[in-house]
């Protein structure tokens, strides 16, 4: 084998060995974040379960509840939050086409909507508490307030993320061969809605 045959299988070697150490610590990433998920569930779990034990044992309180809630602005909002799922898809499949523009406007709409979001819950808030719901109102205000406002920081967090990925795509962070940090965050994003269609439905529907 000649002199030039080896550099280029040492130089081959190399490339493969890099790969396959990228892709290690790509995997290894993923599967720290689904267990920091997994983590964020098991917190979740157990307010809901608080919420349906009182359910249960107070039925009269939440339909209550209910009247004055106004589950049509809850539905919007769902609404909103579900869509800006879609909002974060789409932009995850631009950059995975090399589109960094098509990438910050999409994110930045699920920001928007993030956003929106908040301010929806907000003023449900303030209506619940014109009605005299409030966290000091009895055993049924904490049990409300604690999963629904604890979702409520993780859509913050989610929305100050977004507009970090959006600084970091313009930046030249992501391209069609490395966007790991958008699909980090899409799978956070997806797990705040995924969360928010189980209070939607034991806490306003059910």
């Amino acid at each position: 084998m000649t002199e030039v045959s080896l550099e280029k299988s040492h130089g081959h070697s190399a490339a493969d060995a890099h790969a396959k150490h990228e892709a290690l610590r790509v995997e290894n990433f993923k599967l720290g974040w689904w267990l920091y998920l997994a983590s964020e569930v098991v917190l979740f779990t157990v307010l809901i379960a608080t919420f349906v034990v009182f359910r249960i044992d107070h039925p009269e309180v939440v339909k209550e509840v209910h009247e004055k809630a106004g589950v049509l602005l809850v539905a919007l909002n769902t609404f909103i939050l579900l869509t800006s799922s879609w909002a974060m898809v789409m932009g995850l499949r631009e950059i995975q086409r090399g589109n960094v523009s098509g990438l910050v406007r999409w994110i930045g709409l699920t920001a928007v909507m993030g956003t929106i979001f908040l301010l929806l819950q907000w003023v449900e808030y303030n209506t619940l508490g014109a009605e005299g719901i409030t966290l000091q109102s009895g055993q049924f205000g904490m049990r409300f307030y604690a999963p629904t406002a604890f979702h409520g920081v993780h859509v913050l967090i989610g929305v100050i993320w977004a507009v970090w990925v959006m600084w970091r795509a313009r930046n030249g962070k992501y391209s069609s061969t490395n966007y790991l940090g958008v699909e980090v965050f899409g799978l956070y994003w997806h797990f705040v809605d995924v969360v928010w269609i189980v209070l939607f439905t034991l806490i306003y529907l059910v």
